[in-house]
This record gives C-alpha cells, sequence and structure tokens, in this order.
C-alpha cells in the first residue's frame, strides 16, 4: 500500500538531509510539485504518450480483466514532443520513451521537445503531475530504473546517458554520472542514427545501450555496488545493423531487435561487459524495431510489415520463430508492452493511431482482443500497470 503524501514527502524530506543533499539542490534545474493527498485508486491501467511538439501528454486507460481498455484521462506532462529526422510512424524512434518505476509507483515521460523528462505518481489510472527535470543532453527517448537507479538516454547531438537517483519520488541529478557517446548527430536527429534504447541488467550490474545506426553496437556500462557508472562502456558490435531495442529473457540475455534484417538476437552479458552471441533469426519481415516478452515468449512489431511476429529460444539460448505466419497489426506498428500478469499485449500503431491487444495464449498465439483507432497519430511510448 502507498503512503499518503504527506508521509512520504516528510519521509524523502528526512533522506535528502540525511545524506547532505538540500531541498535546494533537488529542485536545482527541476520544477516540482509535492503529491496531494488523495485515497489510493486501485486498477490496472494502459498509459500511452502523445509526444505532440505543441504539448505533451501521457493518456490513461483502465484496463479489464478481459485485457480491453477504456480511457481514463489525459494528463500534460508540462514539456513538448519532437518528432525525429524522417520519422513517420514512430516520432521518437525508440524504446523506453514512457516508463513507470519503483514498483509502478511513479510514471516517467520523455519530453524530447523541451529536453526534459516529467515524472508523474501513480494512483491506478489517475497521475498526479511531481517534477520536470532537465534531461542533461538532447532529445531523450528513453528511460531505464533498477533500484533508486533511473537512467535518461539523449538521442540528439552527441548523444548521452544519464543517471539519476530517486529519492522519495523525485529524481535527483548526480553531477559526475553523465556519460557521452561523441557522436555526431543532429538535434532531432535522424530516426535511423538517434540511439534506440537504455536499460539496466535484471540484476543491476551493467547498463546496456542500443545504438542503431550511429555505431551498429550495444554499449554497456559497468554499475558499482554504490551505482556508479563505469568511465568508458564495453562495446559489442551488433550481429546485424540497426539495433534499435531489446528486452531480457528469464537467464539475463539481451533479447535484440535488429532492424536491417528484421532480425531477432540473444546475447549472454559476460561480467566483464561484452557481449556473447548466442544467435541470430530474420522473420522475414520489414523493420522489426520493438520487442518485448512475457513468459519465455517474445513480441517483434514489424513497422514497415504492419504485423507482429512471435518468437521463443531454444535450449542454448538462440532466438527461433514461433509464427511463421505473422499476426496482423495495424500499419505503422511500433512499440509494446505485456500486462504484468503476462496475459495481454498491447501495439502501438503510429501511423493510424491505434492501440490493438490481443490475448496471450498457450505457446504464445496472439488472439486479438480489440483495437482503440482515437489515439493521436504518431504517438510513442507506452506502458502497462
Amino acid at each position: 500500500m502507498k503512503l499518503k503524501s504527506s508521509i512520504r514527502a516528510a519521509a524523502a524530506g528526512s533522506l535528502i538531509v540525511g545524506i547532505g543533499i538540500s531541498a535546494s539542490a533537488l529542485s536545482a534545474g527541476a520544477a516540482t510539485h509535492n503529491r496531494d493527498f488523495q485515497p489510493q485508486q486501485v486498477g490496472h491501467a494502459l498509459f500511452v504518450e502523445t509526444e505532440s511538439a505543441s504539448g505533451n501528454n501521457v493518456l490513461s486507460y483502465s484496463r479489464s480483466s478481459d485485457g480491453t481498455i477504456s480511457f481514463a484521462g489525459s494528463y500534460p506532462t508540462g514539456g513538448f514532443g519532437a518528432t525525429a529526422l524522417d520519422a513517420v510512424a514512430d516520432p521518437i524512434a525508440s524504446q523506453g520513451g514512457l516508463t513507470l518505476i519503483n514498483n509502478n509507483s511513479e510514471l516517467v515521460a520523455t519530453n524530447s521537445g523541451s529536453d526534459t523528462v516529467t515524472v508523474f505518481a501513480v494512483e491506478g489510472t489517475h497521475l498526479i503531475w511531481l517534477q520536470q527535470i532537465a534531461s542533461q543532453g538532447q532529445f531523450p527517448a528513453s528511460v531505464a530504473s533498477h533500484g533508486n537507479l533511473v537512467s535518461v538516454l539523449n538521442s540528439g547531438g552527441s548523444g548521452s546517458v544519464v543517471q539519476f537517483r530517486l529519492l522519495g519520488d523525485f529524481l535527483v541529478s548526480q553531477g559526475a554520472q553523465v556519460r557521452n557517446f561523441g557522436l555526431s548527430n543532429s538535434n532531432p536527429p535522424n530516426f535511423h542514427y538517434g540511439l534506440g534504447e537504455v536499460a539496466y541488467t535484471p540484476n543491476g550490474q551493467h547498463l546496456i545501450i542500443a545504438t542503431k545506426l550511429s555505431t551498429n553496437s550495444f554499449d554497456v556500462f559497468s554499475v558499482g555496488p554504490t551505482g556508479t557508472l563505469g568511465a568508458t562502456p564495453v562495446v559489442t558490435p551488433s550481429n546485424n545493423a540497426l539495433p534499435f531495442a531489446f528486452t531480457f529473457d528469464s537467464a539475463g540475455n539481451v533479447v535484440s531487435a535488429e532492424a536491417s534484417n528484421s532480425s531477432v538476437n540473444t546475447y549472454a552479458v559476460n561480467a566483464n561487459g561484452k557481449l556473447t552471441s548466442l544467435g541470430s533469426v530474420s522473420d522475414g519481415q520489414t523493420a522489426l524495431c520493438w520487442i518485448s516478452g512475457a513468459n519465455g515468449y517474445f513480441f517483434g512489431s514489424n513497422s514497415g510489415s504492419g504485423n507482429v511476429s512471435v518468437f521463443n529460444e531454444n535450449a542454448s539460448g538462440a532466438p527461433q520463430i514461433v509464427n511463421p505466419i505473422p499476426t496482423v497489426a495495424h500499419a505503422g506498428d511500433i512499440d509494446s508492452t505485456v500486462s504484468p500478469d503476462g496475459q495481454t499485449l498491447y501495439v502501438e500503431g503510429g501511423a493510424l493511431g491505434t492501440i490493438d491487444a490481443y490475448s496471450i495464449g498457450a505457446g504464445g498465439t496472439l488472439t486479438q482482443i480489440e483495437t482503440i483507432f482515437n489515439i493521436p497519430v504518431a504517438s510513442e511510448g507506452i506502458a502497462a500497470s
């Protein structure tokens, strides 16, 4: 059960004083707002980010037990979205632009047009705006968390990853925890060259970035016992060009979507940060860029083909195709998420402004439940609680 906001705010203040960080340091470069007291709202939700250049919003939907969704509200982030150069269906061309953290207690949204991120408190389907803080880079496009560590990936310009700490409800800048990639991308970046995703390994010992066509690699930073990032990354070339997004299997291996040949690739993460390839398989479709997983199955969005492929792994951890004929989705299908119970897959259709909902059956089979059509076109970022 969540604590009342007055108690949480007091606890956060005590923690800040206890570790020697002043309240002014907390709010430096950030607008903040304490959580107002209200009874906790229960229920499951789906959140979608609009990334509108005229004012970014997070749309909230209630999720029923059968996986269907109903609109519950729209919440402005206080920032602005943006669109990567040449992007059509996927404005920020990334995975993880909208991320639940801290056991789904907070939601972090990227504002790529403002170079900020916004933190909301989550009360069921209701969101409470808490904070907007500078991403310390250009075109923030992906967010990851592990414990009280939160990293933001800046996709534009030279590219950077910036690590924050979550204290109470607020992100606090960790001055030295900025790692630059030295790229020469524009801002906004081209949708093929901006960085794709950041994520912590399940054990929290490494932070991994997919670089897409910028370097066609995975850059892996060590995360020390106190949360300090390694000074330089260990770099592993991807099996195929355009490593776009990734998730993890139950063994902690990277399961990557590599768009150049619409393939899924798996890699073991070694203690030194080097990745070892376990296998690669193409689904023969076009532009497999986004991937999510549940219960040993992985769902790849083929944006150029308008369908979803299902994969699993053999005993050696190599990927293999489950559905030779992909499941039909709407045009420009992009980011996806699986409900926490592993029973429902939600896929954004950026070209038409849709959300396709599928029940996940035995063997990873997908059965379409419904399609919602009234999403702003070219929204990107999705998360389920």
